[in-house]
């Protein structure tokens, strides 16, 4: 089998921003994104070689399922957290476009309602929050995931994604989580946002 490591993207690391120091971003970036990058290609790495008997694997314990199950939590850490560091901007940038606009009165009333839908469920839930586009029945709705890899809904994209992992903001906020989401819609980068949702209804 073919090992494919993953980079971290360096680019996508915010400065700058509203009530997020660069502090928290460091350590969010450097130690907890670049950890699950890392841990993704060492896992790659195993279940290349012949460290797991897959004639063993089994749905109650083996060394297959245990690559199997850190490699979805692993691989979601890179591509929530990337997605997260994207639609951050210092302050802000933009705002919804017509269609997403529209799109979110449609559901929710308004913006405001839906933003304060993503805060009602990132302090409900233990890792994050999206509004993401589901692309099976063509609609809006705000997700919630208590880990990378639990509770997330198939078939559908992103759009705006919050981590509410306490990494995200206990340099700044220490144990407040409320804040932090809040100074988190002060950067929000809507261009970056629109762009996901174009692509995502043009899918």
């Amino acid at each position: 089998m073919k090992v494919v490591k993953l980079q971290p993207k360096d680019h996508l690391k915010p400065k700058g921003l509203v009530g997020i120091s660069d502090e928290q971003i460091e350590v969010h970036f450097e130690a907890h994104y670049k950890g699950y990058v890392a841990k993704y290609n060492e896992i790659q790495e195993k279940l290349a070689s012949d460290f797991a008997d897959r004639s063993k694997a089994n749905q109650n314990y083996s060394e297959y399922r245990a690559l199997k199950v850190e490699e979805s939590f692993n691989y979601m850490g890179v591509v929530l957290h990337e997605l997260y560091f994207e639609n951050l901007v210092g302050g802000g940038k933009g705002s919804p476009s017509t269609e997403l606009k529209k799109a979110i009165e449609e559901h929710f009333g308004s913006v405001d309602n839906c933003l304060n839908e993503i805060k009602a469920t990132g302090i409900a839930c233990r890792g994050w929050a999206t509004l993401s586009y589901d692309m099976y029945n063509k609609m809006l709705f705000v997700n919630g995931f208590d880990a990378h890899n639990q509770y997330g809904f198939v078939y559908s994209v992103p759009l705006i994604v919050l981590d509410v992992y306490e990494h995200a903001y206990y340099v700044d906020q220490k144990n407040k989580r409320p804040p932090y989401i809040d100074a988190f819609f002060k950067n929000l980068n809507w261009d970056v946002i629109n762009e996901r949702f174009n692509r995502a209804v043009k899918a």
